[in-house]
């Protein structure tokens, strides 16, 4: 078992801007999010085993959530020219994920029970296998806040956290449940 300080001192190394306690508690599994997943606006709907459907119905991804008991939210916010800096919204997603990628990772070398949910889609593998074959990394693959029907920004405010950091600022989100 790891401890929150522990899963904090990792997300701070890992290079997130913000890492807090998430109480498991406040995650509300939402439908109205989980359709917007089914509106396919991204084109990545049914099309990835950490995606709907393929990550589960939303009782399904509910009692996955139901197993951990501590978490953890972590935030990369960066500040763009302005609002149409699409430059800058890249370098932050792609800073987000890289800090997300090192704490999974690190979590993972601890054989840590965790649950990490991402922003977007699972990128580990150049093709998903989905539908016709299983996935190649279950233990490594993870879904979006959204594909588990999570408002990211309700959450934020609910375990004291903000999620808008002012004009021409972007913030990415993530969080890791743990036992």
């Amino acid at each position: 078992m790891i401890e929150l300080a522990e899963v904090l001192d990792l997300a701070d190394k890992s290079g997130f801007t913000r890492a807090a306690k998430l109480e498991v508690s406040t995650i509300d599994l939402n439908p109205e999010v989980r359709q917007m997943c089914a509106d396919n606006k991204c084109q990545i709907y049914d099309t990835n085993w950490a995606c709907p459907p393929g990550c589960g119905t939303l009782e399904e991804c509910g009692t996955k959530v139901k197993n951990y008991k501590h978490g953890v939210i972590v935030q990369t916010t960066g500040e763009l020219e302005d609002s149409f800096d699409f430059e800058g919204m890249e370098e932050i997603k792609n800073k987000h994920n890289a800090s997300f990628d090192r704490l999974v990772e690190a979590l993972f070398e601890k054989k840590a029970d965790m649950l990490p949910l991402g922003d977007g889609c699972c990128s580990l593998c150049q093709k998903c296998t989905y539908p016709e074959d299983a996935c190649r990394f279950p233990e490594k693959a993870f879904s979006s806040m959204e594909a588990f029907g999570i408002l990211v920004s309700d959450l934020c405010k609910l375990n004291q956290l903000e999620y808008y950091y002012g004009p021409n600022t972007l913030t990415y989100v993530g969080c890791v449940l743990f036992n």
